[in-house]
């Protein structure tokens, strides 16, 4: 079992990305680190720092619940932008496996936001 994102669009055939749930927590604490801050010590994932003490444009996307709830077409807009350019960057990674799968990952997730934006519909977690 594990955690699927896929655009709200009632079309089975669209593309999603999909985790283990061990494997999202793993993609989203790389992700923090890159934004400077270490995800354990938010509020919500076993830490006390504020959300409000984080300045990051993928914030909708890392202080959320993992199996349930959506982004807007807005938020994914917003945190778009950021995740190519992290993908951009760590492309050229290759040396190590878990920045690469990352890199693979980020790529798959565009793909779906792009998606969402262009069709107006939510990215659904499930």
């Amino acid at each position: 079992m594990g955690l699927v994102l896929f655009p709200d669009d009632g079309d089975v055939t669209s593309p999603d990305v999909d985790w283990t749930y061990s494997g999202f927590a793993m993609f989203r604490r790389w992700l923090a680190q890159i934004e400077g801050f270490a995800l354990n010590d938010m509020d919500g994932f076993c830490g006390e720092r504020q959300w409000s003490s984080v300045h990051t444009t993928l914030e909708p996307l890392l202080n959320h619940p993992d199996d349930h709830g959506e982004l807007t077409p807005a938020q994914c807009a917003t945190i778009l932008p950021r995740l190519e350019e992290i993908r951009d960057h760590h492309v050229a990674d290759g040396c190590d496996p878990d920045i690469r799968q990352h890199a693979k990952d980020i790529g798959r997730l565009v793909t779906v936001l792009r998606m969402c934006v262009a069709k107006e519909v939510d990215l659904c977690f499930g």
